[in-house]
């Protein structure tokens, strides 16, 4: 090829680089977010969808439902995923979000060792089993860090009449899945969400689910674009499309269709979702 020629190549590819239409850069999008949509993998497995769709990047900031609205409350947060239905619904009726939408449920489950020293396998009943644990004073593994799980768990122990203390009881002041460490460690009990330990199952976890099916284990989780008046750099736009899109029956059939080892984690139950069921 002549140098004439070669150069008439070269200018014609920098001329169509040139021309050719750039992509935006992906907006970012901050997510608070209780940790066991992380824990259990979940988001990991249906951001991508979105993050393709909306050209943004999802930056999941993944803490204890308490501080998770915390943030949302300071304008530090674009939306809010949680698991605490009545704090949720305070959080929209003090002003910091304008609504809340249902997404999916799962349950929560009271795990132990197999040798079960307090002797609560079967139980339905999460208070009684919480009083027995504290009579055997068994080694109980505490969230303590005002998570949706620790908010539940400390409504179980009103619920028994017993307000926990003694060695027995360890505040770890930790996410799930380090309590899930400590307890399996120590050949303890603790409260945890289903999703999260199915997940740590899959990882070796030793303990055993013994105690399940008390209606008050149930466990909804909840989505909010968090109210622009908090802070000028919140994207509104941006977040209510992330909820539309969470509540979606597409992203619902995505959450559905999530497994660890042949189980479905969480349950889709978003209002679009039971219309179709």
């Amino acid at each position: 090829m002549n140098r004439t020629l070669l150069a008439s190549v070269v200018l014609a590819a920098a001329l169509l680089v040139a021309c050719a239409p750039t992509q935006p850069q992906p907006q970012t999008l901050r997510l608070a977010t209780t940790t066991s949509t992380d824990n259990s993998g979940l988001l990991a497995y249906i951001l991508p969808d979105f993050e393709q769709q909306f050209n943004a990047d999802v930056e999941v900031i993944a803490v204890g439902t308490g501080q998770a609205l915390a943030l949302g409350e300071a304008g530090d947060a674009d939306v809010v995923l949680v698991h605490a239905r009545e704090r949720e619904e305070a959080f929209v009726a003090e002003g910091h979000a304008p609504a809340r939408y249902d997404v999916m449920y799962n349950d929560f489950v009271i795990i132990g060792p197999a040798a079960d020293p307090a002797g609560i396998a079967g139980m339905s009943d999460a208070a009684a089993a919480f009083a027995q644990i504290a009579e055997a004073q068994s080694p109980f593994i505490s969230r303590g860090d005002d998570s949706g799980t620790n908010i539940k768990e400390l409504a179980i122990w009103q619920a028994a009449g017993i307000d926990p203390d003694g060695s027995w009881y360890q505040s770890a002041g930790q996410g799930m899945g380090a309590v899930l460490t400590i307890a399996d460690e120590q050949q303890g009990y603790t409260l945890t969400d289903r999703a999260t330990y199915l997940a740590r199952v899959a990882e070796g976890l030793s303990l055993e689910v013994l105690v399940e099916g008390d209606p008050v284990l149930f466990n909804p989780y909840g989505v909010m674009p968090v109210n622009p008046d908090k802070n000028p750099a919140i994207n509104a736009e941006l977040a209510q499309a992330f909820v539309d899109w969470l509540v979606s029956v597409p992203t619902q059939q995505l959450i559905a269709s999530f497994e660890v080892n042949g189980s479905q984690l969480f349950t889709p139950d978003s209002e679009a979702w039971r219309a179709q069921q």
